[in-house]
């Protein structure tokens, strides 16, 4: 089931069919799409849930199995300035979502007043300049790290998306070549990490930390170092490259966390892979850039 979603005029407006019998929009709303009680309440003030016939439904009332759901809902804007002058490649797009690659050196966000030369700003201006009006990453890459981010095209989307990613729903898939010959072919690590507190914006293992999960395998070794393939279970700041450094494998480049230098000061970590189930049409979704 595929939904429609326009932009333009007064509102967005979108269509949703129900998967499961005596479900209740209040239940798709809160539980099934997990959306905040600010976001829901604002959708009932906006009376922004109708039928097929475009009339007003019930919250609470069972709506059975197959039932049309009609979403309407008041254009939002980024607070982000467009930039149209780069364009990114972009690997999937439908009316919810955008997966594009950001390339090597590039930051993910604006850090300072006045800067429009991220991937944010040149998404939205891809956005824009089809008839948009909103994006919002969900996630984010360090400037160093190349490969896919996943873009929200709509407040809910947003909502639906930052639940996701808290229940481990969207899965990360990494390649890095790392200093030395890994020797397990596959294996998990687990340290906390935290705050380095003798360096600004490094992360260090730490009792005190937050959870981190990363899972690799060994794709190949060569001559003093060796390519893995990772995947995250938890998303922390710099966690593949601080838990890479901590195991005495770091990433080829990466001199922040000890990895030797390269001839153009960059170091290879590729977000390659993404996958998911759609919040909204139930498929699954597996995005691969194999420019890499």
């Amino acid at each position: 089931m595929r939904m429609a979603l326009s932009y333009g005029g007064i509102m967005m407006a979108w269509s949703y069919t129900i998967q499961d019998d005596g479900m209740t929009v209040e239940e798709l709303l809160r539980k099934e799409w997990g959306l905040g009680k600010k976001v829901v309440h604002e959708m009932r003030m906006a009376k922004s849930v109708k039928n097929d016939k475009f009339q007003e439904v019930i919250w609470k009332e069972p709506l059975a199995k197959g039932t049309v759901l009609q979403f309407e809902l008041p254009p939002a804007a980024s607070p982000y300035e467009p930039k149209h002058d780069v364009e990114l490649p972009i690997l999937f797009e439908d009316d919810h979502f955008i997966v594009a690659r950001k390339p090597k050196g590039m930051a993910t966000h604006p850090n300072e007043v006045g800067q429009t030369d991220t991937f944010i700003n040149a998404i939205l201006g891809h956005i824009i300049r089809n008839g948009g009006t909103y994006g919002e990453h969900v996630h984010r890459l360090d400037q160093g790290t190349s490969g896919l981010l996943m873009v929200a095209k709509h407040p809910v989307a947003k909502n639906v998306l930052d639940r996701m990613l808290e229940q481990k729903q969207l899965v990360r898939d990494y390649e890095a070549v790392v200093k030395g010959k890994v020797h397990n072919k596959s294996g998990t690590i687990d340290f906390p990490l935290g705050k380095d507190r003798h360096h600004p914006t490094r992360r260090r293992v730490s009792p005190t930390g937050q959870s981190a999960v990363t899972h690799y395998k060994l794709l190949k070794q060569m001559e003093g170092k060796s390519l893995l393939h990772l995947t995250l279970e938890t998303g922390r700041t710099h966690q593949i490259r601080a838990h890479l450094s901590h195991i005495g494998h770091p990433i080829i480049g990466d001199e922040m966390y000890d990895g030797p230098a390269t001839q153009d000061g960059a170091y290879h970590l590729h977000a390659f892979r993404m996958s998911f189930i759609h919040p909204f049409t139930h498929e699954r979704i597996v995005v691969e850039d194999t420019a890499r």
